[in-house]
């Protein structure tokens, strides 16, 4: 669980993060089983493997809290298993038919906010308490301070301290190392995404498609001015008018050819970023592998063993 001092604030209710769509060609799919190894000598984490690491990290705070006289459970990391990530554009016509643009998986998620188990017990605590939950799960303001730099030069912070910090300690050993290197491989994403865009076969792409939309009857430019025309939470549109524009998208991205050119492009840059950025890559991934099986330790004594009071779990500490 990820609780913000920040929404704390402005909340009164500490709020945990939960899956977001976003609206767009999804550049990858959930794939079962094993992956083939990479240049890089281990593979990328499966889709299972995440939601391992996730488990076990949730767990370990989850024991960790308890023995400072706090709750929190552990909740999925993607509660909602159609929500679903398209950076470009809609591509998947199954998914447009049922979802249109996500408007009710938006609205599903809004949901699991309102009775997340996390989000009702901070927010019930006393202002005094919660305070002291808070310090307990991201660390006291006086506790050591790491830094790293993303590749645009941005410098981002957390304390070393507090149970997150702990639990990502025993599933990834350094967390100095952990910090640094996910915070370099995560902002690859966003730069990856900021190539593509700018590449003119992608901007060719997009006029292609902006021409077959416009001959179904629906003129936007691209497809962000599509999404933003049935997501705005100001403006009510008729369910079935977005899922026609969104199956429209999708048929579209796919005869225009902005669904391959947009997956080629990402590819493209994808290897380009991991070859500039291969020390960073290599090490984030040699800390999952290692951390998968610690996981799995976490995981399945969590099972086996039921839950306790935590005054009974501080005294066996």
């Amino acid at each position: 669980m990820r609780i913000h001092r920040r929404a704390v604030a402005m909340t009164a209710a500490a709020a945990v993060a939960l899956a977001t769509v976003s609206c767009g060609v999804s550049d990858s799919r959930p794939v079962a089983g094993k992956q083939p190894t990479t240049e890089y000598g281990t593979r990328p984490l499966t889709e299972q493997d995440k939601d391992l690491l996730h488990d076990a990290e949730e767990s370990l705070t989850r024991s960790c809290m308890a023995s400072r006289g706090f709750k929190t459970w552990v909740v999925p990391r993607k509660p909602l298993p159609e929500d679903r990530e398209f950076p470009y554009v809609i591509d998947d016509v199954p998914w447009a038919s049922a979802h249109g643009y996500g408007s009710d998986i938006r609205a599903r998620r809004d949901q699991l906010r309102v009775s997340d188990p996390n989000r009702r017990y901070f927010g019930g605590l006393s202002p005094r308490e919660r305070e002291r939950a808070l310090d307990a799960l991201h660390g006291e303001p006086s506790a050591r301070r790491l830094e790293a730099r993303t590749p645009d030069g941005a410098t981002l912070g957390r304390v070393d301290g507090g149970c997150t910090a702990l639990a990502q300690k025993r599933l990834y050993g350094d967390l100095a190392v952990w910090f640094r290197v996910t915070t370099v491989t995560d902002a690859l994403n966003k730069i990856r995404y900021s190539q593509v865009t700018a590449d003119t076969d992608y901007a060719d792409s997009i006029r292609k498609w902006s021409a077959c939309m416009r001959e179904r009857g629906s003129r936007y430019a691209d497809p962000h001015e599509a999404r933003a025309a049935f997501l705005d939470p100001d403006k009510a549109v008729p369910r079935v008018r977005e899922i026609r524009t969104a199956v429209t998208e999708a048929e579209c991205a796919i005869s225009s050819g902005l669904s391959d050119t947009a997956r080629r492009l990402d590819r493209r840059y994808g290897e380009r970023l991991r070859h500039e950025y291969a020390d960073e890559v290599l090490t984030r991934r040699r800390l999952e592998a290692a951390a998968l099986e610690r996981g799995r330790s976490t995981v399945r004594n969590e099972r086996d063993q039921p839950d306790q009071p935590a005054e009974k779990k501080r005294k066996e500490q």
